[in-house]
């Protein structure tokens, strides 16, 4: 029995083979490219599917859908928006049907990517130039014109044009992403919370891109040097959720570790690379700290793909830098608040850790009380400030170890005014609260205090916080005229004091989570008399 040749469109050229020959290697399945036809002729659909029946490009084959009328294919167009080619007959249901369909899809479905081809049998009705120029088309065929080879030589035009719009359109929605990505990471406050956002937007970039492959061998990693210049993993997510905390090596593959080794060996700032379904970036700070960025499951369909990653993770090098900075620069700002404090309690012989206690119990206390987070944060730095005004006050009167006299305590009672006129006028809104607070913290709820004899909510709520949890700490620590009184009677004191001295609501809350209050001072005990 002889063999018969058939024809088989592959790969961008026409080849035959032989029936009866060896069956080639098994390829790679890849969704197949959706065309349309659109006519009213059914021997034109059959035609169309017999001549392209082997047609391939870039891997993937043609989905033929069909439509009788133009009615019928608006609703395949709005079917099937992802379609790559229209073959579009104009006369059908009337002389114009194809025309009108044209305008159809560009102007009412704004579907700008599908490649349309007019075919027409009776060029007369609609003549090609006044088409071309008139009509948004990318071909104008007459159906005695297509060939086989030619239908094969005018899919590959359009399917390439197709695919290059597609990618702009891919690229661009990348960029945006990595634009949107790459500003939000700036809304995260700390490290850890930061290292997550980075790995969610990730994630969502690698999506969006269709470069994450799904399975569970898919997920990524953030690691940083801890104190210790270990790279410890503080975020994960698929198969990495469970690592935070460990080492980076005791998680990464081999062939990353390897990588990783050598990228820390080497001097360059910044280094990504990927290979296989792999994907992983170092990022070194100016203080020479190293961050490493791992990605398991990502397989990119073009060099832009990496190239997007490579963008978004060198915005994410930057971001951390930037936090890193300004965690340091609030870290300075609070231990030198915490030194200016502790500068006025060691001139009055107190124990410089009070201020720390006062700080932390402060923040707690507001949080309680409804404060948000950024209010309970201001309230943590101010709080340690309130006797700053004791820098004018005598050394004599000071360290008093005895009760002072009448005239004594008309000075000592200077020092929430002197603190204010230190701290006030500044636009800050920490050195603001900070001077309200020196200035109110010795007011009483009852009106009874000093210096203005404020009282209730005409009192700020950050004094009032700050004057029990600072009466609460000052009771239970040494002082040069007294002892340290122990809890019972502490809360014995602050109870009597309720209404009084101290807000009723702040004093309940206080005693609600007196044990969490106990911890703080724990934390941060006096250090022991030499």
């Amino acid at each position: 029995m002889g063999t018969s040749a058939t024809a088989r469109f592959d790969d961008e050229q026409l080849v035959y083979e032989e029936e009866g020959c060896e069956p080639a290697a098994p390829q790679p399945v890849y969704p197949p490219w959706k065309v349309l036809v659109i006519d009213d002729d059914t021997g034109v659909h059959d035609i169309t599917r017999m001549a392209l029946r082997h047609f391939r490009f870039e891997g993937a084959g043609l989905e033929f859908l069909g439509a009788h009328s133009a009615r019928e294919g608006i609703q395949l167009i709005a079917d099937h928006p992802d379609a790559a080619v229209v073959l579009l007959d104009v006369v059908m249901e009337s002389e114009h049907a194809g025309l009108d369909l044209v305008r159809h899809i560009r102007e009412v479905a704004r579907n700008l990517s599908i490649r349309i081809v007019l075919r027409t049998g009776q060029p007369g009705s609609a003549p090609e130039e006044a088409v071309i120029e008139r009509y948004d088309i990318n071909d104008y065929k007459e159906k005695t014109e297509l060939t086989a080879r030619k239908m094969a030589t005018l899919m590959f035009a359009c399917l390439r044009g197709f695919r290059d719009i597609r990618r702009l359109e891919d690229n661009k929605r990348g960029l945006e992403q990595i634009i949107h990505s790459s500003s939000d990471l700036y809304r995260y406050a700390s490290l850890d919370l930061l290292s997550s956002g980075v790995l969610e937007q990730l994630s969502a970039l690698l999506n969006l891109r269709g470069t994450l492959l799904a399975g569970s061998q898919s997920g990524s990693i953030a690691a940083i040097q801890d104190a210790n210049k270990n790279l410890s993993v503080i975020a994960g997510n698929g198969c990495f959720l469970d690592a935070v905390g460990r080492h980076m090596n005791a998680v990464l593959p081999d062939d990353a570790k390897a990588l990783l080794a050598e990228c820390l060996a080497s001097p360059r700032q910044r280094h990504v690379s990927a290979w296989d379904d792999k994907l992983l970036g170092l990022f070194r700070g100016a203080s020479g700290d190293e961050r490493v960025v791992f990605i398991s499951g990502f397989m990119p369909q073009t060099d832009f793909d990496t190239y997007l990653i490579n963008l978004y993770l060198g915005n994410v090098g930057d971001s951390i830098e930037n936090l890193m900075l300004r965690e340091e620069i609030d870290e300075t700002q609070r231990e030198l608040i915490y030194r200016l404090g502790g500068a006025v309690e060691t001139r009055s012989r107190e124990t410089g850790n009070h201020v720390k206690r006062v700080a932390e119990m402060s923040h707690h206390l507001g949080l309680l009380s409804g404060m948000s987070q950024r209010e309970a944060t201001l309230i943590k730095c101010a709080s340690p400030m309130h006797d700053v005004g004791k820098i004018g006050i005598p050394d004599s009167i000071l360290g008093k170890p005895d009760k002072l006299d009448p005239e004594e305590w008309e000075v000592m009672k200077r020092h929430p005014v002197l603190g204010y006129e230190l701290l006030r006028g500044s636009q800050r809104d920490l050195l603001a609260m900070s001077a309200a607070i020196a200035l109110e913290h010795h007011e009483k709820w009852d009106g009874t205090g000093y210096p203005y004899g404020k009282a209730g909510e005409g009192i700020r709520l950050e004094a009032r916080i700050t004057t029990l949890v600072d009466v609460f700490d000052a009771l239970g620590s040494r002082r040069c005229y007294k002892d340290e009184w122990e809890l019972d009677t502490i809360v014995a004191e602050v109870q009597a004091q309720s209404g009084r001295q101290f807000d009723p609501r702040l004093v309940q809350l206080f005693l609600d989570h007196i044990d969490e209050f106990v911890a703080i001072r724990e934390r941060h005990p006096d250090p022991d008399p030499e």
